[in-house]
């Protein structure tokens, strides 16, 4: 697997400059937002120079961009909104390839009209789900134009709010350009070792064809995130099911400050070699 973090953790309105830090940090790879290129992360428009420099500074540092974020809110309660977000997305999807990614990172929603994390209690609704099909869709015909993959994340907040729902969503639409983001601590708030096992293997196991990219950050005990290391996830265990499916793709950590980033990138190498299972800062 290779290591690496959002790239918006780092402060920085170039690319090079925040791929730099990527690098120094002791990462290989990144997952890129436009707000590291000094734009808004769904730009409504993205120059030809603005993403060759991005494939520029992923050269020149050795940092590998294996995604570039394009979360909008797809479930959002007021139309006009998710049109603006399917607008901005081609935009995204058309410069893809000259930043050198093929991967775009998607929110599935929520009927939330404010924040695009947020649960709501109509998510859950026969509405809210045909409402995703609908804006899934669009997004795979865009994805279709310009030959990208949509990686999408089971997320409890979010209409795609388990791995079985993430699969439905694969056996509905039937397209191989749907890819899966899998992040364990999205998959529990609050849950005994043994119930956080097993929503992590069956997750993983439910979805490994379609897995492209994991996520690495942690659960405090009373459900908040937590900095990947110094939670309760068990990353032992997270680690060897991604190996059980020969899983070979990026772990991208992310919800930690730039200070952290160096510790994180030490503790995950840790697991990833084998080594020590002591958590960050513990």
């Amino acid at each position: 697997m290779k290591l690496g973090i959002f790239a918006k953790t780092f402060e920085g309105s170039d690319p090079e400059t925040v791929l730099k830090a990527v690098k120094a940090a002791g990462y290989s790879c990144a997952q890129y937002n436009m707000a590291c290129s000094g734009l808004a992360s769904m730009p409504d428009e993205i120059g030809l120079d603005a993403a060759r420099a991005v494939a520029e500074a992923s050269r020149s540092t050795g940092v590998d961009i294996v995604a570039v974020s394009g979360t909008y809110n797809m479930i959002h309660p007021d139309l006009a909104t998710r049109q603006a977000g399917h607008r901005r997305l081609e935009v995204l999807a058309a410069r893809c390839v000259d930043m050198g990614t093929r991967l775009i990172t998607l929110c599935t929603g929520t009927r939330d009209p404010v924040d695009q994390w947020k649960e709501h209690p109509d998510n859950n609704t026969p509405e809210a789900w045909r409402d995703l099909l609908g804006a899934m869709e669009k997004a795979l015909r865009i994805a279709d134009r310009y030959d990208v993959d949509l990686g999408i994340e089971p997320e409890l907040a979010n209409v795609v709010n388990s791995a079985e729902k993430a699969k439905r969503l694969i056996h509905e639409l039937q397209n191989p350009r749907i890819k899966i983001v899998l992040d364990p601590a999205n998959l529990f708030e609050v849950a005994s070792p043994e119930q956080q096992r097993d929503l992590v293997a069956s997750g993983i196991d439910l979805l490994a064809d379609r897995i492209v990219m994991a996520h690495a950050k942690d659960r405090n005990r009373d459900g908040t995130f937590a900095t990947a290391g110094k939670g309760v996830l068990d990353y032992d265990f997270y680690l060897s099911r991604l190996r059980a499916i020969g899983f070979e793709g990026s772990l991208i950590t992310h919800g930690l400050a730039a200070s952290e980033a160096p510790g994180v990138a030490e503790f995950l190498n840790g697991h990833l070699s084998g080594g020590s299972s002591i958590g960050v800062g513990r």
